[in-house]
C-alpha cells in the first residue's frame, strides 16, 4: 500500500513539474487531440444511431415492422385479398414482443389536382390502427374517421402532395384508378401531415378501409393483409421468424400467406444504413490513432525531460516497472482531462442538434430534413472505457525507454 502511494505521489510530482512548464506544448496538443477524438467519435456514433432509429421509426409509422400478405401478392398494389378472420391471429397476439396486429387494405391510384397529377398508394385502415405517428406529424386538419356506421370519404395527405395538388384541409380532391373499367372517386382532405420522409410522403394517402374495399370490389371480410407492430426493432429478424412459424402452421396451401418485414421491403435503405457502420469504424480507428500518436509523443518528451530524475530514482533502488507505472499514471491524467472535455463538447453538440436541429439535410438524398442524433448512456460509457483502456494500455510501450536510462550517466551529467 505504501509503495502504491509513493508511485501516485511521484506521478503527481511529475505532473506538477510538467504542468509548470509553459513551453510544454506537446502535453496540451495531446490533451486537445484526445478531446477532439472523443468528441468526433461521440458525434459520429450518435448520428449513425440516430439515422437508424429515425428511419426505422418512420418506416414503421407508415407500415409497421412486419407484414402478412397473400403468397401470390405482387408489387403492383393490385394484390390478392386474404380473409380478415385468420386462425393464427390469437396465437400471434400472445407472442411476447408483439404490440399490435391490425388489418389494412391498399389500392394504387392517381391523385389529380387542377394542374398536377401524382401516383399514390391509397391505404385503408380501421379503428385498430395506431395514429400516434401521424398525430405527432399532423400539421393541418384532423385524422381520417374510420369508425361508426357511416363510411366517411376522408383522406390524409402529406404536405408535399397537398402543395403539389394545391389543396388544404377541407378541400375536395379527385383520384383516378386504372382498372377495367377505369374508375374515379372524390374524397375530402381531412388533414395534412409532414414527416420529413420525402420518399414516403410523396406516396402514401390514408383513408377508411371501407373505401378501399369498395374500390377493390371486396366485402368487409377481405383485406390486403395484416401489419404486425413489435416492441424492439433490433430483434426484428427473430420476430419475423416466429411470425412465419405461427402463420405457416395455421395456413393451408390454398390460402398460403407470405411474411415479410421492412428490411426486405426496403433493402436499399437498410444496406445504406449498414454502410454507415463501416464509416463509423474508420472514423473511430483514425481518431484513436491520432490521439495515441500524440500521447506517445507527449509521453516521450516528458520522459526525456525527467531523465535526471529517473536516474536518481533508479540509484535509490526504484525498478523499471515502478517507474513505468508512474509515467503511465501521469499520462492517464492527461487522457482523462482530454476525455472529459471531449465528452462535454461531443454531448453538447448532440444536445444542441437535438433541441435546435441547426444541421439540416436534403430529404431527397438522406430521407430526413435534419441530422438525427441518438445518445444513450450505455454506449457512451462503453466508448469512454474502451478508449481509456486501449490508449493507456498502449502507452506502456514507449515507457520501455526507461530501461535504457543508466543512473551513472544521467547523474554524472546532472
Amino acid at each position: 500500500m505504501g509503495k502504491l502511494n509513493l508511485e501516485f505521489f511521484l506521478a503527481r510530482r511529475i505532473a506538477a513539474a510538467t504542468a509548470g512548464r509553459k513551453n510544454n506544448v506537446m502535453v496540451r496538443i495531446a490533451t486537445l487531440s484526445v478531446a477532439v477524438g472523443v468528441a468526433v467519435m461521440i458525434v459520429s456514433l450518435a448520428v449513425i444511431f440516430g439515422f437508424k432509429r429515425e428511419i426505422a421509426a418512420k418506416l414503421s409509422g407508415f407500415g409497421a415492422q412486419i407484414q402478412i400478405v397473400h403468397l401470390d401478392g405482387n408489387a403492383s398494389y393490385e394484390t390478392v385479398p386474404v380473409p380478415r378472420e385468420q386462425a393464427f391471429l390469437p396465437e400471434l397476439e400472445r407472442l411476447p414482443g408483439i404490440v399490435r396486429i391490425n388489418p389494412y387494405a391498399i389500392k394504387g391510384g392517381i391523385l389529380k389536382g387542377e394542374d398536377a397529377m401524382a401516383g399514390v398508394v391509397l391505404k385503408g385502415v380501421d379503428t385498430t390502427y395506431d395514429w400516434s405517428f401521424f398525430r405527432q406529424n399532423l400539421v393541418e386538419g384532423d385524422l381520417p374517421r374510420t369508425g361508426g356506421g357511416v363510411r366517411h370519404k376522408d383522406v390524409l395527405l402529406s404536405r408535399t402532395l397537398a402543395d403539389q395538388m394545391e389543396v388544404g384541409a377541407g378541400d375536395p380532391v379527385e383520384m383516378l384508378f386504372i382498372q377495367n373499367p377505369p374508375r374515379r372517386d372524390r374524397f375530402r382532405v381531412c388533414g395534412i401531415y409532414d414527416t420529413g420522409f420525402g420518399e414516403m410522403d410523396r406516396t402514401m394517402v390514408f383513408t377508411d378501409m371501407r373505401n378501399v374495399q369498395r374500390l377493390n370490389g371486396w366485402d368487409s371480410t377481405s383485406v390486403t393483409g395484416f401489419e404486425v407492430t413489435v416492441d424492439d426493432f433490433a430483434r426484428l429478424d427473430r420476430y419475423t421468424n416466429e411470425t412465419y412459424r405461427i402463420v405457416s402452421e395455421a395456413s393451408d396451401e390454398e390460402d398460403a400467406l407470405r411474411v415479410t418485414n421492412l428490411k426486405k421491403q426496403f433493402p436499399m435503405i437498410f444496406d445504406w444504413l449498414d454502410a454507415h457502420d463501416v464509416n463509423a469504424a474508420v472514423i473511430i480507428v483514425v481518431m484513436l490513432l491520432v490521439a495515441l500518436f500524440n500521447m506517445i509523443a507527449a509521453l516521450l518528451i516528458i520522459l526525456l525531460e525527467r531523465t535526471s530524475m529517473i536516474g536518481v530514482l533508479k540509484a535509490l533502488g526504484m525498478g523499471n516497472r515502478a517507474l513505468q507505472k508512474m509515467f503511465v499514471i501521469r499520462s492517464s491524467f492527461v487522457i482523462l482531462r482530454g476525455m472529459f472535455w471531449g465528452n462535454v463538447v461531443g454531448v453538447g453538440l448532440c444536445l444542441l442538434q437535438h433541441y435546435t436541429g441547426w444541421a439540416t439535410l436534403d430529404s431527397e438524398g438522406y430521407f430526413l430534413t435534419t441530422v438525427p442524433v441518438a445518445l444513450h448512456a450505455g454506449w457512451l460509457a462503453a466508448l469512454d472505457v474502451v478508449t481509456f483502456v486501449l490508449v493507456v494500455g498502449l502507452l506502456a510501450l514507449p515507457t520501455m525507454i526507461i530501461s535504457l536510462i543508466l543512473p551513472e550517466r544521467t547523474i554524472r551529467f546532472e
